[in-house]
């Protein structure tokens, strides 16, 4: 168990005095206490439980940052606190808990997907050694889409997830997973699959492709970074990849998990920190 504690956490506005980032892009620079506004600054958004429970006295900043000898630069770092930490301190949910960073509807329009838009992502991830999993949900990634004004939006669930998860025999396996649309009544289809050891402990890299619309495509790519290995390969020619109502589709990257109902799987899992880097959201002509 870790725990950082912090006083509050800056606030996340842009002096006049901060470099503007390339649009799009999200590097860490080493400066902690910027993180927030760094995210506000590079078009992306965020959700952390910097205030919930036991951290309401003393506030826990989620993100922040950490010199990657691996990689030689600085780099995210996602906390996550399995008895404290909850879901944007919603009090109707009891379930899960999230620390994430975003695009949204107030991104730049280059960082936001419309119809017949090619949108390349790309980034760079570690899990922890010894991470812990359950036979619920431990989101890394979402593609979904931005609800409307009106809230109709069929926005529900993510098209694409990338989760790590327990199976019934007990090993743990890292998913890649489409959801269609809510009136194709679906469920999940998993598009890779792979053994999680081989990602725990390992630096990452991930480029990933997505033509918007209702006849789009979805391809990605997952290597090792230290000997190359591509762990994960999906080239689907043929998906839907968009959404009746939604203005945009937009990415997600942290850890959103379950710890079950009443906190029935909290003992099965533990506080990890994930790391993140080099955040890319580009829209390439067509």
């Amino acid at each position: 168990m870790f725990f950082l504690l912090l006083g509050p956490a800056c606030s996340d506005g842009v002096s006049g005095s901060e470099p503007v980032p390339a649009e799009g892009r999200l590097v860490a620079d080493g400066d902690t206490p910027g993180t927030y506004a760094l995210i506000r600054r590079s078009g992306y958004n965020y959700e952390t439980p910097d205030t919930s429970n036991a951290h309401a006295q003393e506030p826990f900043q989620h993100i922040r940052q950490s010199y990657d000898e691996e990689l030689g630069a600085y780099v995210f770092d996602f906390y996550i606190h399995i008895d404290i930490d909850d879901d944007r301190g919603l009090p109707n949910i009891t379930d899960r808990q999230r620390n994430e960073i975003k695009t949204d509807a107030k991104s730049p329009a280059s960082m936001v997907g419309q119809p017949g838009d090619e949108m390349v992502f790309r980034w760079k991830f570690r899990l922890p050694d010894g991470m812990k999993t359950t036979n619920k949900f431990c989101h890394l990634h979402q593609i979904k889409g931005i609800d409307n004004s009106a809230g109709t939006a069929d926005v529900g669930n993510p098209l694409i997830t990338f989760t790590a998860r327990t199976l019934s025999n007990g090993k743990q396996q890292f998913q890649v997973i489409f959801v269609g649309p809510s009136s194709a009544s679906a469920g999940n289809v998993y598009l890779a699959r792979a053994d999680l050891a081989e990602f725990l402990g390992r630096w990452v890299e991930v480029e990933e492709r997505i033509v918007c619309g209702m006849q789009g495509s979805y391809r990605v790519s997952m290597k090792r970074l230290d000997d190359g290995r591509e762990l994960i390969s999906v080239s689907e020619p043929d998906l839907t990849m968009w959404r009746d109502g939604t203005v945009g589709m937009r990415p997600k990257w942290g850890i959103y998990r379950s710890f079950g109902t009443g906190g029935s799987l909290k003992s099965q899992l533990r506080d990890e920190m994930l790391r993140f880097a080099d955040f890319s959201v580009e829209k390439v002509s067509r």
